[in-house]
């Protein structure tokens, strides 16, 4: 390809462009297009879509992109790192034992392919030396540092194979936080990726704030650069492409910087990074850190970042929970992962770690399968397929369930019963049973007298077992 100021100083050189076969979309096309960087003066912060005293803004400009989804796709996840930095920090045993559970929810296949840890702390490099120590071959164990000499002696240190590194690429960044030039920044972010290609280690380059970025004047020419040195060393050199803001859009036809298909195409078709290179990071602070995730997938990326229950930075991460269903949805199937462990996760952390998960959250919360109306509570009886998602029993050990109020009626009652003490089908009651009927009237006399609250647990065990008792119906409890 000609070198780019030529075919700007001599006109002839655009008229005479070559057709060549592009072997990232296998299109014949001609060369166009000579993303060079645009080292401004003053810092494009794209006013004209963020204006601070205003909600930002979405324009289109109605240029669409094709979906291009890789046949493999993975999750990624960032708990120990992006997840560790809006909460109280984990102990190396927790580390230890979040790391394992992820093993096994990612399953033979590893579908969860690396975890990211900080190496700051002792007890950081702790929980990596003892999560290297088991030998797995996923989730692969690797770091986060910011570009600078003094992390990557950390990194070299310890032996790892793979790290990230911080690099910022909107001039709010770049200008306003760094105080360099585009340049500069380039040459700076450069010169540390060749240190790590140096030492034999894989270098996973964080593009930060990229859906606030100039994606043509600095994001592709510096991944052009990045793909040079790849050619050169002949080691995989990574690209995750960070909504820092949760600012990207799944929109067809948006404006980039903020189009997640925009951005995915350009990194991967003008910028030449291979779809197994590439990765998205998002958050979760415009409500879209899992449609833009998934729209990640759609568009070229074999990577999607996550956190465990979206713990994160502010909003939070993609939770790594919704990808896990995000997959099985597009895939048909979960590839051997063991969705139930995302159950007992969920409660390590509440029993364990002292987190707690907010109820209506999908797949973990307690309440997110849970009926409170009697309608909804008499299609469950009649038939769970009316009013549960899928089978939620089989993937995450937690059959939809009926909480007990003025508004649940007999079938609620009797939903609750049959779920709490696991009944088997031959042995469930329905709302005609005389145990469903009494207990029933107790409730009712529970609202009478000015009750607002929901019934508890342990309430009704105490009230159904008593009921039953007295009737000679036995039940097993599922917790015995």
């Amino acid at each position: 390809m000609e070198d780019a100021e030529t075919m700007i100083s001599d006109p002839d050189a655009f008229e005479n462009r070559p057709v060549a076969m592009n072997n990232h979309n296998n299109l014949l096309q001609i060369q166009e297009h000579m993303y060079i960087l645009d080292d401004v003066k003053k810092p494009n912060v794209f006013r004209n879509m963020f204006p601070y005293e205003e909600i930002p803004k979405i324009p289109f400009n109605d240029r669409t992109v094709p979906h291009n989804m890789p046949k493999d796709i993975w999750i990624t996840d960032t708990t120990f790192r992006d997840g560790q930095q809006s909460r109280a920090p984990y102990t190396t045993d927790q580390i230890v034992h979040i790391y394992d559970e992820l093993h096994r929810l990612g399953g033979p296949n590893g579908m969860i392919r690396a975890s990211e840890f900080f190496l700051y702390s002792k007890k950081d490099r702790d929980a990596v030396y003892k999560c290297m120590e088991r030998g797995y071959k996923f989730p692969e164990v690797t770091s986060w540092i910011r570009a600078s000499g003094e992390d990557f002696k950390l990194v070299r240190e310890i032996g790892m194979k793979e790290t990230g590194i911080l690099v910022s690429c909107s001039d709010y960044h770049i200008f306003l936080k760094l105080k360099m030039s585009r340049k500069e920044a380039m040459e700076h972010y450069l010169t540390i990726v060749r240190d790590c290609l140096e030492e034999g280690i894989s270098p996973r380059c964080h593009l930060e704030d990229i859906t606030r970025s100039d994606i043509y004047g600095y994001v592709v020419p510096f991944c052009l650069e990045l793909m040079k040195l790849q050619d050169e060393y002949k080691i995989p050199i990574k690209v995750r492409a960070c909504d820092t803001m949760g600012y990207g859009v799944n929109y067809p036809g948006a404006v980039i910087p903020r189009s997640v298909p925009g951005i995915i195409y350009a990194l991967h078709t003008h910028a030449g990074v291979p779809n197994e290179n590439m990765e998205w990071h998002g958050h979760n602070d415009f409500y879209k850190a899992v449609t833009n995730a998934s729209t990640a997938w759609l568009y070229g990326c074999c990577g999607v970042n996550s956190s465990l229950f979206g713990i994160g930075e502010r909003t939070g991460n993609t939770p790594l929970e919704a990808m896990v269903f995000e997959y099985a949805q597009f895939k048909g199937n979960l590839n051997g992962m063991d969705a139930t462990v995302i159950t007992d996760l969920a409660n390590y952390y509440e029993k364990e770690i002292g987190y707690s998960i907010p109820p209506m959250t999908p797949f973990v919360g307690k309440s997110f399968n849970v009926t409170r109306a009697g309608i909804h509570a008499d299609g469950l009886l009649k038939n769970e397929e009316i009013y549960n998602i899928f089978d939620t029993g089989k993937f995450l050990k937690k059959p939809p369930v009926a909480a007990v109020s003025n508004t649940s009626g007999l079938a609620g009652i009797a939903l609750w019963i049959n779920n709490y003490y696991s009944l088997p089908k031959e042995r469930q009651v329905s709302k005609q049973d005389s145990l469903v009927g009494h207990v029933k009237e107790w409730v009712d006399e529970q609202y009478a007298e000015g009750r607002v609250t929901v019934m508890t647990d342990e309430e009704l065990e105490k009230i159904v077992d008593k009921t039953a008792t007295e009737s000679g119906v036995s039940l097993t409890q599922a917790n015995d």
